[in-house]
């Protein structure tokens, strides 16, 4: 995958780790929506419910559901947090 300069730092970890299941601007695709009922979108109500560090906990540790599994040892402390930042941006912009 190629590197834009202006890409956020997280963004290239998101697209691929994460975008296949919660979709490029963090609205998960509508097969993934059937399969995992309780799967997140970033919008701005998941802003009001996780705090970067609660986002990053959730990479660390997994899910609530089984469905979401740990990045732990997948991606390094540094990728975990700039996911969750990443995240949060992408919730930001989602109307």
């Amino acid at each position: 995958s190629r590197f834009e300069p202006q890409d956020a730092p997280g963004k290239a970890a998101y697209d691929e780790n994460c975008k296949k299941c919660h979709g490029v601007v963090g609205r998960p695709p509508k097969t993934m929506k059937e399969k995992y009922s309780k799967i997140a979108t970033f919008d701005a109500e998941f802003l009001t419910k996780y705090s970067e560090g609660e986002i990053v906990e959730v990479l660390l540790k997994g899910g609530k559901t089984e469905d979401m599994k740990s990045f732990k040892g997948q991606l390094t402390a540094d990728e975990i947090r700039d996911v969750a930042k990443y995240v949060r941006e992408l919730a930001a912009k989602v109307h």
